[in-house]
């Protein structure tokens, strides 16, 4: 079923917001995902702050087009797109349902800080960890001088 101008253009209008106000956008093929499977992760995305949009993609070409740099992924089947202020979150969240569902969604590409990314690039900075785990790897980094050093006083203590 064809849809009207004005709900093109609606559409249209509702990328190029995505785009001006998203730190990362993550280009997602889907097929076959039964409505209740769609519902629960839209819902899941919703809740960390990640929108979820299926949009035509002739659509989807028009409004990101050429205002990132490097080259647009081959769209191919049913795509969607997620986005977030969240420069990691998108990314994360559907690698997390493409494990979930490996026939199903897959990561096709998408854009991080402006610049367009391959699919494997993609998988890449899905495998990030989150904020709280790198900050725990960073403290962990910062103590471990510290508690050699007291290994080693202790030691030369105990000899004494």
């Amino acid at each position: 079923m064809a849809i009207t101008k004005a709900k093109k253009q609606d559409i249209l209008a509702k990328l190029e917001t995505v785009r001006d106000s998203s730190e990362s956008i993550v280009f997602v093929h889907f097929k076959g995902l039964t409505v209740a499977n769609t519902t629960a992760m839209r819902k899941n995305l919703r809740e960390k702050g990640v929108g979820y949009l299926v949009a035509k993609k002739t659509l989807m070409k028009r409004a990101f087009g050429t205002t990132f740099t490097g080259e647009m992924p081959n769209l191919d089947g049913e795509v969607a797109i997620a986005y977030s202020a969240d420069a990691i979150a998108p990314a994360q969240n559907i690698k997390e349902f493409s494990e979930k569902f490996k026939n199903n969604v897959a990561i096709v590409g998408g854009v991080f800080q402006g610049v367009y990314k391959s699919q494997a690039e993609m998988i890449e900075i899905a495998s990030i960890p989150p904020l709280q785990t790198l900050r725990g790897m960073f403290v962990n980094v910062i103590n471990s001088p510290i508690q050699g050093l007291v290994i080693a006083l202790d030691a030369i203590a105990s000899k004494k």
